[in-house]
């Protein structure tokens, strides 16, 4: 079974702003699209960076965006209610962003590896496995 990634949003806009750590991101994207890895996203997540996006370079860049990620084979994955449970409960018990709790919850639940640069995270490093793209 191929090896299983998640990605939140700091990793897609890493990518989408050629920050640090895009390469990262872009090998692992390259991966998945020859069927190496299997690399998922939340809905949350995917949304959280639409806003972003259209904040910073417009609506129309917001659809561009959602069309690439919906392209590549990346399973973007709904948001059902043990999901949504599980953030919850990770963020009953971690101060972090409700919104990264679902991409915890979702590599929790997937025995996944977060691809991440936000030190947040690092509150769960003993619950999670974490693929740093940023030093």
């Amino acid at each position: 079974m191929a090896k299983t990634y998640v990605l939140d949003s700091f990793a897609v806009l890493a990518l989408l702003g050629k920050e640090e750590g895009s390469g990262v991101v872009a090998d692992l994207l390259q991966q998945t699209q020859a069927d190496e890895i299997r690399t998922l996203m939340t809905w949350v997540n995917v949304g959280e960076v639409a806003y972003i996006v259209e904040r910073l370079w417009g609506t129309g860049q917001v659809f561009q965006v959602l069309g690439t990620l919906e392209a590549t084979k990346i399973d973007i994955i709904p948001i059902e209610r043990s999901l949504a449970l599980a953030a919850a409960r990770i963020k009953a018990e971690h101060p972090l962003a409700y919104v990264d709790a679902f991409a915890a919850a979702l590599a929790m639940a997937e025995k996944a590896t977060l691809v991440t640069g936000d030190r947040d995270f690092e509150l769960l490093d003993k619950d999670l496995s974490i693929q740093w793209i940023t030093g």
